[in-house]
C-alpha cells in the first residue's frame, strides 16, 4: 500500500483525535484572558505528502511529527508563555522548542513549539495513530505573519531574489513589532 492511501486511512482517526484535543485546549484554556482562538487540526493529506517528500524520513507515519496540530493564537507577546504554561500544567511535554532566529538584527518566524503526548483517554477513545501531536502558541500577529510568510518564502518553486527577500524581512520586522505588549 502507498503512503498516500496509508494516510487516507488514517485520516479519519487522526481527525476524530484532533477535535477531543480541541475540546481539552478549550477546557483548560477557559476564562484565560486575551486567547483569540484555538484551532486543532488533522494534517491533510496534501500537505502531509509534500512534507514527505520535502525532507527525508525513516518512516513518514511514524515520524512526523504535526499529524495533529494545534495552534493557540494570544493577544500579546506576554500571553504567550502564561498560555503556554496553563496548557503544559495538564498536558506531558514531550519537546519544547522557541522558534525565533538568535540573532537580534533577523526577524522572520517566531512561535512557541510544542510536542505534547495526546491523553491516553483520547489516544484510546479517538483510536488515535499518533502518541503526540504539535501545539503553537503565538499572537495575533507573528500567526498573521506565519500564515503570509508560509506562501511567500517558506514553499516556493524557485529561490526568492534579494529584493524579495528583503521585503519579506521588513514584513517580518513589522509583524514583530505589532505584537509587543505596549501596556
Amino acid at each position: 500500500m502507498d503512503l498516500e492511501t496509508r494516510y487516507r486511512d488514517r485520516l479519519v482517526t487522526l481527525q476524530r483525535a484532533a477535535g477531543e484535543i480541541a475540546a481539552v485546549l478549550r477546557e483548560i484554556l477557559h476564562g484565560v484572558p486575551r486567547v483569540d482562538m484555538i484551532s486543532v487540526r488533522a494534517k491533510s493529506v496534501e500537505r502531509f505528502l509534500e512534507k514527505a517528500r520535502r525532507e527525508v524520513w525513516q518512516d513518514p507515519l511514524r515520524d512526523i511529527q504535526d499529524q495533529i496540530g494545534a495552534r493557540v493564537v494570544v493577544f500579546y507577546k506576554s500571553d504567550v508563555d502564561a498560555v503556554a504554561q496553563t496548557v503544559l500544567s495538564t498536558l506531558r511535554l514531550i519537546e519544547d522548542r522557541q522558534m525565533e532566529n538568535p540573532d537580534p538584527r533577523i526577524f522572520g518566524y517566531q512561535g512557541k513549539h510544542f510536542l505534547c503526548a495526546v491523553p491516553p483517554d483520547i489516544c484510546a477513545r479517538a483510536a488515535s495513530p499518533v502518541d503526540f501531536f504539535e501545539l503553537q502558541v503565538s499572537t495575533l500577529f507573528q500567526h498573521a505573519w506565519a500564515e503570509a510568510e508560509h506562501d511567500l518564502g517558506y514553499k516556493l518553486e524557485a529561490p526568492l531574489d534579494y529584493e524579495e527577500r528583503r521585503k519579506i524581512a521588513w514584513a517580518a520586522a513589522q509583524a514583530w513589532g505589532c505584537g509587543q505588549d505596549l501596556r
